[in-house]
């Protein structure tokens, strides 16, 4: 329930956007970003107004061209920083990191030993997914356009997120998500997941991956409506978290990777909220 204690908790007061990032969350995140390359010129952007600019773009969807000149940089420089640290693997780092952070803070180990696996379909929008092929067919869901594929810990603190086809079907899904998994996450021991990957395609990528077991969480035949599955629920709340987010109510990019980066994004603006309180 709803109360006034959650909306003092929740509350977004002091910035000039309700997405800006509070001083205790600037404080949480700014030790993450890497400093300038050494060789060129001396960085003057503000990283914290840089930064702010990408997660309003996160929040509101807003085209890269509207992003407001108001109290943000120039688009195109906060674009570059955007596409830069993609390039870099800086987004990926800094969710590493603050999900250890989160975790341990949460009194759990930095590395879980359960996850859950599931996929969420995004209806791809009139220039989403045109330039890298990755746009399909989900006939079950009845989308045309990406799917968000996520393994994410009992917390529901994503572990990995791979952007593909819709028309790719989670037990064939399921192989990107798993592959090199260890190297990540050595004491990953349980993968929960729904009837869906309950398929020869899957048992084959577990069996690669040494100590790994899936369990298939079923619904009961006589269950109708919504029912709250055990596990299953934890992956969709996770999307739900997702979904705050207008960016990733449908798939607005050319480029999967562009989306799958926006991902972790909304994973790193949960982080740097939770550990700020």
């Amino acid at each position: 329930m709803w109360t006034l204690d959650h909306r003092r908790t929740y509350a977004r007061v002091g910035g000039r956007y309700p997405s800006d990032m509070t001083d205790a969350e600037w404080a949480v995140l700014e030790p993450l970003i890497p400093a300038a390359k050494h060789g060129g010129r001396p960085r003057k952007t503000d990283m914290r107004a840089a930064i702010n600019a990408i997660l309003y773009l996160l929040r509101t969807s807003c085209p890269w061209r509207y992003l407001p000149r108001d109290g943000f940089p120039p688009r195109s420089t906060v674009y570059n920083i955007f596409r830069n640290f993609q390039k870099d693997g800086v987004w990926d780092a800094i969710w590493d990191k603050l999900r250890m952070e989160l975790r341990e803070d949460m009194e759990r180990e930095a590395s879980p030993t359960a996850a859950v696996i599931d996929s969420q379909s995004l209806k791809s929008a009139e220039k989403g997914g045109g330039h890298d092929g990755l746009t399909g067919y989900d006939a079950g869901k009845k989308v045309k356009g990406r799917k968000i594929h996520a393994l994410v810990d009992t917390q529901g603190l994503p572990l990995r997120v791979v952007v593909h086809s819709a028309g790719v079907q989670d037990r064939d899904g399921a192989a990107l998500v798993l592959d090199k998994i260890r190297n990540s996450f050595p004491w990953l021991e349980l993968v929960w997941a729904d009837s869906g990957y309950n398929a020869h395609q899957v048992n084959t990528a577990v069996a690669e991956i040494p100590s790994l077991r899936i369990e298939i969480v079923k619904r009961s035949d006589d269950m109708k409506g919504f029912v709250l599955l055990p596990r299953r629920w934890v992956v969709e709340r996770t999307f739900s978290w997702f979904g705050r987010n207008r960016r990733l109510a449908k798939d607005w990019e050319n480029l999967a990777t562009t989306l799958q980066t926006f991902v972790v994004l909304a994973s790193i603006q949960i982080a740097i909220r939770r550990l700020a309180r």
